[in-house]
């Protein structure tokens, strides 16, 4: 970790027009299902363009400790030599931040014959697991933990059963969790979900040569995963992230005079919410070389200074945008009228709280908000080209999203806008610093 990212502070300014072409980090969800299929796979997996945020680079850690070979070739080049299995850790796992790491590799375990002690960071810590172990105690594992399903927490796996489970509400890492330990289960696993969630597990999986059927069951997907299955391993190109691109696209929303382009994002049908929400909003957004690279689409993604109106988001949106809402709050405090956000009760066991964090932070740079159980109102007002008044220090509670967030509206709002905790970026969005000032972004460590 650099000096500034290990600041008390940074601050942002608004800024001149934001102008360049960039090119996102790798997507964050496709890294750590890369690492970890790859060391379920018999034989070596390469993988270009992989995320070297902290949360990923403990699921490295992860998969070294369960005996896969793990090497790093260069930037983002990482090799990994499957086993076909897991073998039991001499230590502890730590996954610091990474939820997604923690329940995926928990799902993952289940399926040996082996007893795993996993633990994490104070907010990791705090997070409950209790979505992921009901599914995987339903299968036959067993485990001892802190009060609420919390970290640390010892799981002994192996020997499980067939299940066929209905997730209480839609969850890709909870139906990810479940088809990773499904594969060395009794008769395969079956999920259905509600509504769809991000499919790239089920993506991944049969790029590791495993079959895995999917059919609609009504608003959701019904996922199997026949028995008897072993992986492969092979080559895996990550695209770029859209949770990490969105926020220099938002930025190029509300700057005035910013044109953005951002190269190579993953425009999975079911990661496309924002993009979807923010064109109802009148968003300048234009998509060029559509493509395909590694079983997903991928294209080039420009965004231009506009006027944006707030909307009402579709609820059965959530989804597939579950983890942009802080940023799409920034955007709404920049629209004209309010934007209502509803059925994201998920964002309150993320990091943080983020529907509180983002109604308080907002709050204290003059943006109204109403805060709902599962629920967020920004209410934006169009004064001059800059309706925000800003001039707040944001209290982010370590969570990266939330710092991000406000550093992107303070490139816009009236007064300077400061975030506590910034080293925590870093879990995702190792580069988030220079990549903004890059574009012209004025963000200083205080």
């Amino acid at each position: 970790m650099t000096a500034a990212q290990m600041t008390a502070q940074w601050v942002s300014k608004r800024c001149g027009p934001l102008k360049g072409v960039l090119r996102a980090p790798g997507d964050k969800s496709i890294s750590h299902r890369a690492l970890i299929l790859g060391a379920l796979a018999h034989g070596v997996t390469h993988v270009e363009g992989l995320l070297e945020g902290e949360d990923v680079k403990r699921t490295a850690q992860a998969m070294a400790a369960f005996g896969a070979g793990v090497e790093r070739l260069g930037e983002g080049h990482w090799r990994i030599a499957g086993k076909g299995g897991f073998a039991e850790p001499a230590d502890v796992i730590d996954c610091g931040n990474a939820g997604t790491g923690v329940r995926l590799i928990m799902g993952a375990a289940a399926g040996f014959d082996l007893v795993a002690t996993f633990t994490g960071d104070a907010s990791l810590r705090g997070r409950p697991m209790n979505r992921v172990l009901k599914p995987l105690g339903e299968m036959g594992a067993s485990w001892v933990c802190r009060a609420g399903g919390r970290l640390p927490l010892t799981l002994k796996g192996g020997n499980l059963a067939r299940v066929a489970y209905r997730l209480p509400e839609p969850s890709a890492q909870v139906k990810s969790a479940i088809l990773l330990a499904g594969l060395h289960a009794d008769g395969g696993v079956e999920v259905i979900e509600p509504q769809a969630t991000r499919d790239h597990t089920e993506r991944m999986l049969r790029a590791f040569g495993a079959q895995v059927d999917v059919a609609e069951d009504g608003a959701g997907r019904r996922i199997v995963l026949p028995a008897g299955q072993s992986l492969t391993g092979t080559r895996v190109r990550v695209p770029g992230d859209p949770s990490s691109a969105a926020f220099a696209l938002v930025a190029a929303l509300i700057t005035p005079g910013s044109v953005v382009t951002v190269e190579g994002m993953l425009l999975n049908p079911l990661r496309i919410g924002l993009l979807e929400t923010l064109g109802d909003m009148g968003a300048d957004l234009s998509v060029t070389n559509l493509r395909e690279e590694g079983g997903e689409s991928v294209a080039d993604i420009t965004a231009r200074y506009s006027a944006l109106t707030g909307v009402e988001v579709p609820p059965e949106r959530a989804p597939s945008m579950i983890d942009e809402y802080p940023i799409l709050a920034v955007a709404a405090a920049f629209a004209e009228g309010p934007t209502t956000m509803r059925g994201i009760g998920e964002m309150r066991v993320k990091e943080s709280d983020r529907i509180a964090l983002m109604a308080a932070g907002l709050s204290a740079c003059g943006v109204t908000v109403e805060e709902g159980p599962d629920s967020l109102t920004v209410v934006g007002s169009v004064r001059g080209n800059h309706p925000v008044a800003g001039g707040a220090l944001v209290t982010t509670h370590g969570d990266h999203r939330i710092a991000m967030s406000h550093l992107i509206l303070g490139l816009a709002a009236d007064r300077p806008v400061a975030v506590d905790e910034p080293g925590m970026i870093a879990t995702s969005f190792p580069g988030f610093l220079d990549l903004m000032r890059s574009l012209g972004a004025d963000i200083e460590a205080s």
